[in-house]
């Protein structure tokens, strides 16, 4: 399954200029691991590193002009960096299976005289067969909606000096297409490339890639949108704000029956007082999720439960998803959860992102050091805020006393906690 092995974000919001993990020209650098928690106090920009996934997805869906407005994100000018003119630029360094050639991504978004959000610059790049150092060779540049994209599996081509004057060295393209390439100007600048070009059978890498990311399931739990009853439908995985739980049920329960029955039972014994969950089927066709809780004879409904039992169940419920998502991204998911489910919570997550059966990458941000305590150093990034305003972030594990401490069998909330993770 893809994986995310850096993140680069420039000039969005807090995030002025950060990165996560291996990048292509920082290959000294280790790769996120399958999960990746960041940890930070208030107002530090968890929020804002969270929602850079949710922006990406947003801007391949709808375009990045309807995107900078989504989600109460205010507008372009809301959500670049405060005093700062460049381009908001995102980077991802990304593996589509664990013996694939990296791809990079790189997208430029800036105002146009108007103050509309367009993109000024996209590519996506990947090093040749048997190259394993030097400038990858891009398969897709595009600048202001007008480039060149590489068919198929074709490798693409080295643009050394492109950056010195990109239109200009895009010109010599214009002239003739060939067999490997194709020009490409698309009627919308807002319009992400690999949108439209990820649809076309001929782009292979870039259709990859586009279902990379329209893959990616980010977490806006809501325990009342859970608790609704809707119209009967199975369908195949739960939505963001997880309302379709019960339409999750009944798809599970139907296509995967005997397996459904285990999933409940072993779900059951992981939620605290819950000694059994099982459904009932309305008049209408809809399944009802009953949960009975230990001392009780009668069971109690979805509608009548604790916002932290719906919440670890429907987590427990994505992990067992048949298909799992290739990202999965939740913030602070202690919320509403008893402390001693969270340690629980962060192993379940751990076993199913390095699972043999390629589970989803997860990514979490939280504030909670009994999470915390659950992980290990090379797990954990800290976003502090600098005296500028602007945020910065390093790996846990980069500092040998933090590692030391753990060794000897510290847990590393606790020194989270008492301040060892403070930058010194």
């Amino acid at each position: 399954m893809a994986k995310i092995e850096g993140i680069r974000v420039k000039n969005f919001r807090a995030l002025k200029d950060i990165s996560l993990g291996r990048l292509w020209n920082q290959q000294q650098s280790e790769p996120l691991t399958p999960m990746t928690v960041v940890i930070g106090k208030n107002g530090v920009g968890k929020s804002t590193l969270f929602d850079v996934f949710g922006f990406l997805a947003d801007a391949l869906k709808f375009g990045v002009e309807e995107a900078c407005d989504l989600r109460g994100r205010g507008g372009f000018e809301k959500i670049r960096s405060q005093v700062q003119a460049g381009a908001i630029e995102f980077e991802i360094y990304y593996k589509e299976d664990g013996n694939a050639r990296p791809i990079t991504y790189e997208i430029a978004i800036d105002a146009d005289n108007s103050g509309r959000p367009f993109v000024q610059k996209e590519r996506l790049r990947q090093r040749r067969k048997n190259q394993s150092w030097g400038r990858p060779f891009s398969f897709l540049i595009l600048a202001n909606g007008k480039g060149v994209a590489w068919k198929g599996e074709s490798e693409g081509v080295d643009e050394t000096n492109a950056d010195n004057d990109l239109d200009r060295w895009l010109e010599s393209f214009y002239k003739e297409e060939s067999k490997e390439t194709e020009v490409v100007e698309l009627s919308d600048k807002r319009k992400l490339g690999i949108a439209t070009l990820g649809s076309l059978k001929q782009h292979p890498r870039i259709s990859l890639f586009r279902q990379f990311i329209e893959g990616w399931y980010l977490s806006y739990f809501e325990p009342n949108s859970a608790r609704s009853l809707p119209l009967a439908g199975p369908q195949k995985h739960l939505n963001i704000k997880g309302d379709n739980i019960g339409n999750v049920v009944q798809f599970m329960e139907r296509e995967h029956k005997d397996r459904f029955k285990k999933v409940l039972e072993r779900i059951a014994k992981k939620i605290p007082g819950v000694d059994k969950i099982d459904t009932e089927k309305t008049a209408d066709g809809r399944l009802l999720l009953r949960f009975n809780d230990k001392g009780f004879q009668d069971p109690f409904y979805a509608q009548q439960m604790s916002d932290g039992t719906l919440k670890v169940f429907a987590y427990l419920l994505l992990l067992e998803d048949p298909v799992p998502p290739p990202f999965l991204c939740i913030e602070e998911p202690e919320n509403g959860l008893y402390h001693k489910l969270l340690e629980t919570l962060a192993k379940e997550f751990r076993e199913h992102a390095t699972g043999r059966k390629g589970g989803s990458q997860v990514f979490i941000t939280t504030h909670q050091p009994y999470l915390v305590d659950a992980l290990e150093p090379n797990e954990v990034w800290i976003l502090e805020k600098c005296a500028d305003g602007f945020s910065t972030i390093r790996r846990a594990s980069d500092d040998e006393l933090v590692k030391n401490m753990v060794e000897e069998g510290l847990p590393l909330g606790g020194l989270w906690y008492s301040d060892y993770l403070d930058a010194r």
